[in-house]
């Protein structure tokens, strides 16, 4: 049944983000809407979804997942509502964890930045993922879930409908919707996530839920004063798919080239993206830092009338050969 669902969903997203591709194109004019961008998504959803979902199976990390459902510590009652809600409850906590890990490790950071390169929100930027999460390990957010009871194809079915109803909320178009933002990961609170404008970074990380973040202080609600400027904190312009998918990949090797220790290789690997060892990074924190140390120094002086009246009276002289 899941994977009937699927099937229909990925049609019915992809004929939705055309949808809405067309209607925003019709409303704003064709020049507004990134259309390569879009196609660069479809493009990066094909691949993952097709030749390396045969290249790279899930098949290691399920089989991980089997070995603590075996050794599990209980077993939730799924003949009742209660065992199902504790599935949902669990697997979303699951995924606060493993997103929030997602933009504060570098290492995961370097796949999840993908999904973030776009420089325009709409739907299809919700299914661009990149191609190497398989290889990162993000399940392992979620081995700690069969532990506690939670079969491990339960756990994949809650996340697969997780991402499906995550869906939704890409837009820009659909308002704030009252008391729901207190509970549900709504449009404008993912703008938000999306956005990268100082105000905004490292925030909003639920999936269905919001609850994780209030609980937790990273829920930042969307202000009226500061528009959501979307892509990356630098933004990423090229239109190669190549560059898209390794560009992350890349600076890191970078990085860890030019490391001198086995504190820096680990640095540059588990650190925020950012992170430099000698303090003067560009994480989170290092550019909120800069920015509250600029806005606490003192603004020049303005010249005093009789300060600038005796600068005037100084003769100043305009040939060369008077000075020498």
């Amino acid at each position: 049944m899941l994977y009937t669902i699927l099937k229909v969903a990925v049609v019915t997203v992809l004929a939705a983000s055309l949808l809405e591709a067309l209607v925003l194109s019709l409303r704003h004019g064709w020049r507004r809407y990134d259309w390569k961008a879009a196609g660069l998504s479809v493009t990066d959803f094909l691949v993952r979804e097709y030749p390396l979902r045969w290249l790279l199976p899930l098949a290691f990390w399920t089989d991980a997942m089997g070995w603590f459902w075996q050794h599990r510590l209980l077993t939730l009652p799924l003949d009742h509502w209660t065992g199902w809600a504790a599935c949902f409850v669990g697997q979303e906590f699951c995924y606060y964890g493993y997103h929030r890990a997602a933009h504060r490790v570098r290492w995961f950071w370097c796949t999840h930045a993908i999904h973030h390169s776009p420089n325009e929100l709409n739907l299809s930027a919700a299914y661009r993922f990149g191609w190497t999460g398989r290889l990162t390990g993000s399940l392992l957010f979620f081995m700690l879930a069969p532990l506690f009871g939670m079969p491990p194809r339960i756990v994949l079915m809650l996340l697969s409908l997780n991402l499906l109803y995550q869906f939704w909320i890409h837009a820009t178009w659909i308002p704030r919707l009252g008391p729901l933002e207190w509970v549900l990961n709504t449009p404008s609170a993912h703008r938000v996530h999306h956005a990268s404008n100082l105000e905004y970074l490292d925030g909003n990380y639920g999936g269905v839920l919001i609850v994780f973040d209030r609980l937790f202080g990273t829920y930042i609600a969307e202000r009226a004063d500061v528009p959501c400027r979307y892509g990356l904190v630098t933004p990423l312009r090229s239109c190669n798919l190549l560059v898209i998918e390794f560009d992350q990949w890349r600076s890191l090797w970078r990085d860890l080239r030019s490391a001198r220790s086995l504190r820096e290789v680990v640095g540059y690997v588990l650190k925020p993206p950012g992170w430099r060892p000698d303090g003067h990074g560009e994480t989170t924190e290092d550019l909120r830092r800069r920015a509250a140390l600029t806005a606490r120094m003192p603004a020049h002086p303005r010249p005093s009338a009789s300060s600038a009246a005796a600068r005037s009276s100084i003769a100043v002289p305009t040939d060369l050969n008077s000075v020498i």
